[in-house]
């Protein structure tokens, strides 16, 4: 029987882990005390992408950092490889168990079938997947509401846009991404009562193609829709969100960020303007919370579920020109409240 703990509202909040500016590289760790095993905590095994995503890996690499800080014990974070298998990954996951780390976290659903392979191998090490639901009584689902998130970013597109267009473009032509495209377009018609329509994009079918990795094919179909007059651009899409970013600031009209506040990004600083807003996922706190429950010998296992009730998912409200537009905010507050005392019931697929 799957076992499901109490949802977790332990040191989640969203955008509440600043994110650390970084380079992509290889593997890396940082000693916060002693080299012994008794000491070494947190390790991350990256999705594609790797850290310097400025998005979904970035945000999990603040939950490392948080922990490494507040803890002082050594943590390490593992970069994925060109091409690699799921043996690979079965043998990243195993190394990092097998030195001492504890917990070990999968960043992204491709981790499902290694962490499944190897958490019975390692009782003693609590394993942590995001994105994806793996049964083990030593592993943590750490799963979100994107489509709450999505739909939030979908009222926003109505309200912004000009044109009466806006464009949606997802990485991969998946579940999980689904579930952005269909909380963004219901946020879209219930706000423009059907006025406003919505342009969807898939990258690749499979995310071996490129799809979260190419910035070059998010801007291509960014460019696509901005010339069916999409004048806001929604992208669910990993490194490839940057090229949507950067089309849409070049043509001068909005882009809408995914999982980490994009407007706060280094990388992304000379494109913030046209940034509007973000629908955030709170990936580093639900990877502290794991960090922390394991160092409070209070381990969580089962499916961990991250909405917006314990913002987990939102929208991020940086721009300055978000609270110009008329009527946004509140909307966006009035769709918050519907969703959280269940008024709303918002579509995943």
């Amino acid at each position: 029987m799957r076992r499901i703990s109490k949802l977790t509202r332990v040191a989640v909040g969203v955008a509440s882990l600043g994110l650390v500016a970084t380079a992509c590289g290889g593997t890396s760790s940082e000693n916060g005390g002693s080299d012994t095993k008794d000491d070494k905590g947190l390790a991350i095994a990256y999705d594609i992408g790797g850290k310097g995503d400025q998005s979904f890996n970035d945000a999990a690499y603040a939950g490392l950092t948080k922990a490494k800080d507040e803890f002082g014990y050594k943590t390490a974070d593992i970069e994925p490889t060109e091409g690699e298998t799921d043996a690979d990954k079965e043998q990243r996951l195993a190394s990092l168990a097998k030195q001492g780390y504890n917990p070990v976290v999968g960043v992204g659903f491709a981790y499902a079938p290694a962490m499944k392979a190897v958490a019975s191998k390692y009782p003693d090490t609590t394993f942590g997947i995001v994105d994806s639901v793996v049964e083990g009584k030593n592993v943590a689902s750490l799963v979100f509401a994107e489509e709450q998130a999505s739909y939030l970013a979908g009222v926003a597109a109505a309200k912004a846009t000009k044109s009466n267009t806006v464009g949606f473009v997802g990485g991969v032509d998946i579940p999980l991404i689904h579930k952005f495209e269909a909380g963004y377009k219901q946020g879209v018609e219930d706000t423009s009562g059907g006025k406003v329509k919505v342009i969807s994009q898939y990258l690749t079918q499979t995310a071996e193609e490129g799809g979260f990795s190419s910035p070059d094919k998010g801007k291509a179909a960014a460019e696509g829709q901005i010339e069916k007059k999409a004048d806001v651009v929604y992208q669910a899409a990993g490194l490839s969100g940057q090229g949507v970013i950067e089309a849409a600031a070049k043509a001068k009209v909005w882009a809408i960020g995914v999982d980490s506040d994009q407007y706060k990004q280094a990388a992304l600083a000379p494109y913030k303007q046209y940034i509007l807003t973000s629908a955030l996922k709170d990936v580093g706190g639900a990877v502290y919370a794991l960090a922390k429950s394991v160092h409070d010998d209070k381990p969580l296992t089962g499916i961990q579920t991250f909405d917006l009730k314990v913002n987990g998912v939102g929208l991020s409200e940086s721009n300055p020109e978000f609270g110009k537009i008329a009527g946004l905010k509140d909307a966006v507050d009035k769709a918050k409240e519907g969703i959280t005392d269940g008024s709303i019931k918002v579509k995943t697929e």
